[in-house]
């Protein structure tokens, strides 16, 4: 009898559907990256879910983000997708966090997580994170930055300490490697980040919406094979 995973066990057979159901994946961030790995993750058939977001969003979400809409801005993240998920499988599990995950953050990571996404901004969210992924044993895929990029063929996925050009990841590498951590895999572009012509230092970076997308998507893609080959 058919159903809404029949194409997908064509690729991956039946075990491999019923393993990426009982699958449990965290989900730290769900913007212009975050959105489009959830996205392919919930389409793929992961069926246990945790999100951490704490935006709402905004009118600028509009070019890149697949959450937004203009009837969804001002929502919470973390709630639209939620909704979003039971509607393309309502026999998911969703747990929702709205909050910034920090240092001092705590009660979300456990050893019942298979797989960690970080699609966080910020730099020491993303080493905290990365640290309690291998204090805790937890598998992690990390995206380094996406923002004023023009060329989604450019993406790699690699380890930290092999990656090159990207600013994020030059600085990961470097606080990653000051406390010990002695690999993480990443999806990164080497394309160089295209300069801004205002001369504002806090000015946020640009975007477009196939380049995070497709960041995304290819995390995604790496998670279910990493499912699949386990």
């Amino acid at each position: 009898m058919l159903n809404q995973f029949s194409r997908t066990e064509l690729v991956v057979g039946k075990d491999g559907v019923e393993k990426l159901n009982n699958t449990k994946i965290a989900i730290f961030g769900l913007g212009g990256v975050g959105s489009f790995a959830l996205e392919g993750l919930v389409r793929a058939g992961i069926g246990n879910l945790v999100l951490i977001d704490n935006d709402c969003v905004e009118l600028t979400n509009l070019n890149r983000q697949i959450l937004a809409t203009h009837k969804t801005i001002g929502k919470p993240k973390v709630e639209i997708a939620k909704q979003r998920i039971l509607d393309i499988n309502p026999n998911a599990n969703v747990e929702i966090h709205q909050e910034f995950f920090m240092p001092e953050t705590e009660g979300i990571l456990d050893d019942s997580i298979d797989y960690i996404v970080d699609c966080i901004d910020t730099v020491t969210a993303k080493i905290e994170l990365v640290v309690r992924a291998e204090r805790l044993n937890i598998p992690i895929i990390s995206c380094m930055g996406t923002g004023n990029k023009l060329e989604p063929t450019r993406f790699e996925v690699a380890d930290i300490y092999k990656t090159s050009i990207c600013p994020l990841a030059k600085v990961m590498r470097k606080e990653l490697r000051n406390r010990g951590v002695k690999k993480l895999k990443v999806v990164y572009s080497k394309e160089e980040p295209i300069k801004s012509n205002k001369k504002d230092r806090n000015q946020v970076p640009g975007s477009i919406s196939f380049v995070p997308s497709v960041a995304g998507l290819i995390i995604a893609g790496e998670v279910v094979k990493t499912i699949l080959n386990n």
